[in-house]
C-alpha cells in the first residue's frame, strides 16, 4: 500500500511536542501579519522568527531547502517581470526596458515575506501529522465538512494515484505513445474522464460502507488535546513577538508604496 510521505511530522523536538491547535493559530496569525507587512524591518524580523522556529523544530535543512527552492522558482519570474513593469524611478535602462528602484524594492519585499511564511508553515504546520491536523482544526471549530474533506483527501489521494497509473499502464500496453496530435489530446481527455468516473464510483462505495458501519457525520478520536504549560508559554511568547512585529511595522515608514500611494 502506498503511503503519503510526511517527512517533517516525525520528531521529538519542542515544536513537535506543542499542541497542534496553538501552532495552527500562531501560524495563521503570523502568515496574515507577514502578508500585510510593508516594511523591511518588520519583514526581516518576521523572517528571523520563522528561522528560529525552524531551528527549534530541528528539521532536515536539505528537505527544507528543496521546499524553498520550489517556492523561489516561481518568485524568480517576479524578479524578471516586476522591476520592469512597476512604476517608479528608473535605475537602469536597456533599450525600451527599464528597471525601477521601487520595482526592485517591492520584489525583494515579496521574496522575504514569501520565504518567511513558508518557513513558518513548515516549522509549525508540517510538523503535525495530517490526521492530527484535521482533528485539531475540528477542535478549533472549523466546519466539519472541511475537516472531513482534508482527512478523506489525505486517505484516498494515493488510491486515485494508483488508479491513474493503472490506466496509463493499460494505455501503454495497447500501444499508446503520446505526441502532439489530436489522438493524444483525445486519449488524455478520455483518461481524465475515466479517472473522474472511477473516483466517483469509489466515493459512492466508501460512503455506503461508512453508512453500513453507523457513520453519522462525525469522526470520533481517542486523542485528547490538552493545554500544557509549554503550550501556554509558546502562545504567550508568540503573541508578544507578533505584537512587536506590529509595533515595528507602525513605527517604520513603508519603503514601498503603490503607484497611487
Amino acid at each position: 500500500m502506498t503511503v503519503i510521505c510526511e517527512p517533517f511530522s516525525e520528531g521529538t523536538s519542542l515544536v513537535h511536542r506543542l499542541d497542534p491547535r496553538g501552532k495552527i493559530m500562531v501560524a495563521a496569525l503570523f502568515a496574515v501579519m507577514m502578508a500585510v507587512a510593508q516594511t523591511y524591518a518588520a519583514t526581516l524580523a518576521g523572517l528571523a522568527l520563522a528561522i528560529l522556529c525552524l531551528t527549534l523544530a530541528r528539521l532536515s535543512l536539505s528537505k527544507v531547502a528543496c521546499r524553498l527552492l520550489g517556492v523561489n522558482s516561481f518568485i524568480f519570474f517576479l524578479w524578471l517581470l516586476l522591476p520592469l513593469t512597476y512604476p517608479g524611478e528608473a535605475i537602469w535602462r536597456w533599450g525600451p526596458l527599464e528597471f525601477t528602484r521601487q520595482g526592485l524594492t517591492y520584489t525583494g519585499l515579496i521574496t522575504l515575506k514569501s520565504n518567511a511564511i513558508i518557513i513558518a508553515l513548515i516549522a509549525l504546520i508540517a510538523t503535525v501529522p495530517v490526521v492530527t491536523l484535521g482533528q485539531a482544526l475540528s477542535r478549533l471549530w472549523f466546519p466539519n465538512k472541511l475537516c472531513h474533506l482534508l482527512l478523506f483527501t489525505y486517505r484516498y489521494i494515493y488510491v486515485l494515484a494508483e488508479e491513474y497509473h493503472r490506466l496509463v499502464q493499460a494505455m501503454k500496453i495497447r500501444g499508446f505513445r503520446p505526441g502532439t496530435n489530436l489522438h493524444t489530446y483525445r486519449s488524455y481527455a478520455y483518461l481524465a474522464a475515466m479517472l473522474l468516473v472511477r473516483s466517483y464510483d469509489r466515493a459512492e462505495r466508501v460512503f455506503q460502507a461508512m453508512l453500513c458501519r453507523g457513520f453519522h457525520g462525525t469522526f470520533y478520536s481517542l486523542r485528547v488535546f490538552s493545554w500544557q504549560r509549554r503550550d501556554k508559554i509558546f502562545l504567550a511568547v508568540s503573541l508578544l513577538a507578533l505584537t512587536a512585529l506590529i509595533l515595528l511595522e507602525s513605527l517604520k515608514p513603508a519603503l514601498v508604496r503603490g503607484p497611487h500611494g
